[in-house]
């Protein structure tokens, strides 16, 4: 039996490229520095027909692929399709003057970080969580605020503010990791593959308040949105979802019968830990307030610079499903760091860097030689 070497897989090579925000040409920079000038120079012709399989990168070119992302060639060699990454629908909380490369990047981060927890869960020897997101059909008489009544019911949340919105999607099944996406302009990003429960990438550069809102918001798109659809208006959705989640009407309409303005608003999110504005469109969305009651505390916030600076800090949620699997695999099964690295497909030093010391940053590491 001839045993082949190992090959990279093309469609795996434009995933680990785009998750480095790197461009082709970036990456052939990237092989010649670390060849050390040592061999044939590369080209980004040479990087295209990679990615698109027309020439077969294996042996020391692969090695040298893979030093120049920064990424084990195990890694390369696995199939996204195979391996779960490559089909399910993404949703994302994104402001539109986001660039389609950054947006690319963080699509391709969230699909990397699938295949680690994949790995650390198969290690532990242990299942991903079983998942318990309902899915619910919205018609004319099914809205979203519906739906999001129906989840805290059976998720079994008392009324009035949500303790820990991301305690409360990990108890769901959900899987929850807190990112530095290296931009202001996304908050979150979730995929919810078949066979697999959902997973939830939070940006850890939101302020808190806007973080619970985000993960609220990626919880109303997998409840509302297994196929894909007009964007504006999923986006509405799962606002809508997000505001009833965190603010149910019935139990927040009290808090405005004597009006609203700034020290009213900084009083209730110390409570509700949602922003300011966000507690002023519930205001106005359950007619507890005029519009020209609303239009007059945003002109009072834009005036104070609290339009992108809140006052009142909330704390970032931390998630801890995914830290327990990593404490158990270090501390109970005993896996050195290394050992748990190689089952993430990920270099040692990235492993300790994003699963032990908290420092999230995904940004583009330079070749190591």
């Amino acid at each position: 039996m001839v045993v082949k070497d190992p090959q990279a897989q093309p469609a795996m090579l434009t995933l680990v490229r785009e998750s480095r925000g790197m461009t082709q040409t970036d990456v052939a920079a990237a092989m010649a520095e670390a060849s050390g000038g040592a061999g044939a120079s590369v080209s980004q012709g040479y990087v295209s027909k990679a990615e698109s399989g027309r020439l077969a990168v294996t042996g020391e070119r692969l090695e040298l692929y893979a030093a120049a992302l920064s990424y084990p060639p195990d890694l390369l060699c696995l199939d996204p399709q195979v391996h779960g990454v490559g089909v399910g629908l993404i949703h994302h909380r994104k402001r539109a003057s986001l660039p389609v490369g950054a947006l690319r990047r963080i699509h391709a981060q969230l699909a990397l970080t699938r295949i680690q927890l994949n790995g650390l869960y198969r290690a532990a020897g242990e299942e991903n969580p079983q998942a318990d997101f309902p899915q619910v059909e919205l018609s004319d008489l099914v809205t979203a605020k519906d739906a999001a009544r129906l989840v805290r019911k059976r998720w079994g949340m008392p009324a009035g503010p949500v303790t820990d919105v991301v305690r409360s999607a990990e108890e769901a099944g959900a899987l929850v990791v807190l990112r530095d996406l290296e931009s202001d302009l996304l908050d979150a990003a979730s995929q919810w593959t078949a066979g697999q429960g959902p997973l939830f990438l939070v940006n850890s550069r939101a302020p808190g308040d806007r973080c619970r809102f985000s993960v609220a918001h990626e919880i109303g798109h997998l409840v509302l949105h297994r196929e894909p659809g007009s964007g504006p208006e999923q986006e509405k959705q799962a606002d809508a979802f997000a505001s009833e989640f965190l603010m149910p009407a019935s139990d927040i309409r009290g808090e405005f019968t004597n009006g609203i303005d700034i020290t009213k608003l900084a009083s209730l999110k110390r409570s509700w830990r949602v922003s300011m504005s966000a507690l002023l469109r519930r205001a106005m969305s359950l007619n507890a307030i005029t519009d020209w009651q609303y239009r007059t505390v945003i002109i009072e916030m834009s005036a104070l610079g609290y339009r992108t600076s809140e006052p009142v800090h909330v704390p970032l949620e931390e998630p801890c499903r995914v830290p327990f699997l990593v404490d158990r695999l270090l501390e109970e099964r005993t896996l050195t760091t290394e050992q748990a690295a190689s089952s993430a497909c990920l270099l040692t030093g990235d492993f300790v860097r994003l699963y032990r010391e908290g420092n999230r940053l995904l940004s583009v590491n330079p070749p190591r030689r």
